[in-house]
């Protein structure tokens, strides 16, 4: 397949370079949703492309720090190093996305862009599609200065046809300076700008990343189409704003939203089937409009948006990007209908522009043994119990010291490590025991899952349904580094020679209000205070991760109960609840107002077990918290 620039790669470094006599092509973008994470459903994102016909790109945002270090894992191993799911997805997706002439961006490629747009492109040819794939991706990092430009590529090198035989034999007497450094797969969190360059030169019909932040997959589309540069500041808030928004996929249009026990959130099965992926249209001054298609199920509201908005943010005065940071405390949302959501006031903080941008080193974190095994009828909980003071027990004989590595929790019970009121557990009558391990040897781990599966034989009464099991394990190390040293490359490459130009079908304005539905009012009556309550009666409660931090949007049904639940919910308050939870020295409590959606963010570090990627947890993310959180039983003022 040859390359349809005709032409090397093009390349630059990280520093922000405005865009010369940028074009305004179009005077409003619209941007779909067609994946919020490596596990979401094709066909939904498909579905999206049947139901709005005038969308111009369709984003597909499948890496998380899961799925990278997935990807380092498989490609230390001789694996492919890009998502191996990129093929379901494009034999689905690329029949009507090129028809309707809808770009897709994904950051499907992960460690080989290379690699994913090869595939992308044998399947356009099996499809029988003309196609051009572009690529745009971190080539390298500068490990010493301008002026000697030698670079280590983190893997890259193996799976891209740009690295040349001859440029290491030129500089083969300077590569023992590279021989000490562990080239230990750094991935660097890139921006729109490289994106934006690749639309500009080779107008693709698809564009494979490797890791690109997520808002700016989203914000690189409106940065070309709409004329904007890189110093229109309060233009690049509000499409971050619509980018964060859109990368949760599902979830903003009530997909983890729906909840039978919260008459606030509750919903009909057969709502929650039909719940469709979102879109935006952004017009060139800035104006956001979230949506899903008219008579979709599902939710779109100032509820959903607001627990959204916060979802993983850390310090919403300060969301960090590498395009700019933003400020999204006085961020509010508009209903026009039950489908139609206008976003307002984000603005770029006093420091507008991260001069050092986010990179990931995969480390070895050693080996994870785990083992579970159930328990039903009476005394259930303390037969659980009985099985892990035996394993325990078992592993300090055969290894003496290494029990101390061994958490336990009796799913069912108090898995979750909060306490929760006491009537939720009064009527358990089957748990499951599981016990995770994380040792410095192999060795100890499968030590530990033999002991563990003596349970069969060893252990008190009832007992069934083992499982066990080993891996090795890795974590992502978090570390800033200058704009300078980081360099992308973008190129594309086609598969046949006569192309149609692309062509987006026009549609109805979003901003109007539709007149098949009501505007639907934010729900929640003001609740009086004074007695005992569930958390749960006053606020609705959204849980993410970032590494080893957990973080908790609280939103009150009614928007003025803010500063009362604020009352209620302190940093003692949170600690006091999370003390069973790996607590240890380091861990930290923020607790942020967010004025604009009369609501709080509260980020709990160091607080995870190591993040996603290495935690001994049953809930590595700390997802389910949120409704733990929810049933503590609080005073309101």
């Amino acid at each position: 397949m040859k390359d349809s620039a005709g032409e090397s790669p093009e390349s630059s470094d990280c520093t922000i370079k405005m865009r010369l006599n940028p074009q305004r092509r179009k005077d409003k973008v619209v941007i779909g949703c067609g994946a919020g994470f490596g596990g979401d459903r094709p066909l939904a994102a498909l579905k999206l492309l049947q139901r709005v016909r005038h969308l111009d790109y369709l984003v597909l945002e499948c890496l998380a720090e899961r799925t990278l270090a997935e990807r380092c894992a498989d490609m230390k191993s001789g694996g492919k190093g890009y998502d191996p799911r990129i093929s379901e997805w494009m034999e689905l997706l690329l029949p009507l996305s090129v028809e309707r002439g809808v770009c897709i961006i994904t950051n499907m490629g992960a460690k080989s862009p290379y690699g994913a747009q090869q595939e992308v492109l044998r399947i356009a040819s099996k499809l029988g599609i003309d196609l051009r794939v572009g690529l745009a991706y971190q080539s390298s990092i500068s490990i010493v200065g301008a002026d000697d430009q030698l670079k280590f590529d983190d893997g890259v090198c193996f799976f891209t046809p740009f690295l040349r035989l001859y440029e290491f034999l030129l500089n083969i007497e300077k590569f023992p300076l590279v021989i000490g450094v562990q080239q230990d797969d750094a991935s660097v969190y890139l921006g729109a700008a490289p994106i934006v360059e690749c639309l500009s030169s080779y107008s693709p019909d698809v564009i494979v990343t490797s890791r690109v932040a997520d808002a700016s997959l989203f914000l690189a589309p409106m940065v070309f189409e709409l004329g904007w540069n890189w110093n229109e500041l309060e233009l690049l808030a509000q499409g971050s704003l619509a980018g964060h928004l859109l990368e949760c996929g599902c979830q903003l249009t009530g997909g983890y939203y729906m909840h039978p026990g919260d008459e606030h959130r509750n919903m009909s099965f057969k709502d929650l089937l039909d719940v469709s992926l979102p879109f935006a249209e952004v017009t060139f001054d800035g104006k956001v409009c979230v949506a899903k298609p008219e008579g979709s199920g599902g939710v779109l509201s100032f509820a959903t948006c607001a627990e959204q908005l916060l979802y993983e943010v850390g310090d919403p005065g300060a969301y960090i990007t590498p395009d700019v940071i933003v400020d999204f405390l006085d961020v509010t949302f508009e209903p026009l209908s039950a489908d139609r959501v206008v976003c307002f006031g984000a603005k770029p903080s006093p420091e507008s522009i991260p001069q050092e941008l986010l990179m990931l080193r995969s480390k070895e974190k050693g080996w994870k043994g785990w083992g579970e095994i159930s328990y039903g009828g009476r005394e259930s909980i303390r037969r659980a119990k009985a099985a892990e003071f035996l394993v325990r027990a078992w592993m300090e004989e055969s290894c003496p010291g290494k029990g101390e590595k061994v958490i336990s929790y009796i799913i069912g019970f108090d898995s979750l490590r909060i306490p929760s009121p006491d009537d939720l557990h009064s009527k358990v009558s089957d748990v499951r025991l599981r016990m995770d391990g994380l040792f410095e040897e192999e060795e100890h781990a499968l030590r530990f899952v033999k002991e563990f599966a003596a349970l069969y034989t060893n252990g008190p009464a009832g007992g069934g349904g083992i499982s066990t099991g080993w891996k090795k394990e890795i974590f992502l190390q978090k570390e800033l580094v200058k704009r300078e040293s980081v360099h992308w490359e973008i190129s594309a490459s086609g598969n046949g020679v006569t192309r149609s130009p692309r062509r987006n079908e026009s549609g109805d304005d979003v901003f109007s209000s539709s007149s098949s539905a009501e505007e639907p009012e934010r729900s929640g009556g003001f609740r009086p205070g004074g007695g005992e309550m569930f958390l749960y009666e006053v606020a609705h409660c959204r849980a993410g991760d970032k590494g080893d931090d957990l973080n908790l949007s609280i939103v009150p049904h009614h928007p003025g109960d803010v500063e009362r639940v604020k009352a209620v919910v302190t940093e003692d308050w949170v600690k006091g609840m999370m003390m069973s939870s790996f607590w240890d020295e380091k861990a930290k409590v923020e607790v942020y107002e967010v004025r604009g959606i009369g609501a709080l963010n509260v980020v709990v570090r160091n607080v995870l077990d190591g993040g996603v990627n290495c935690s001994r947890r049953i809930d590595r993310h700390g997802k389910t918290l949120s409704d733990v959180v929810l049933s503590q039983k609080i005073i309101l003022p």
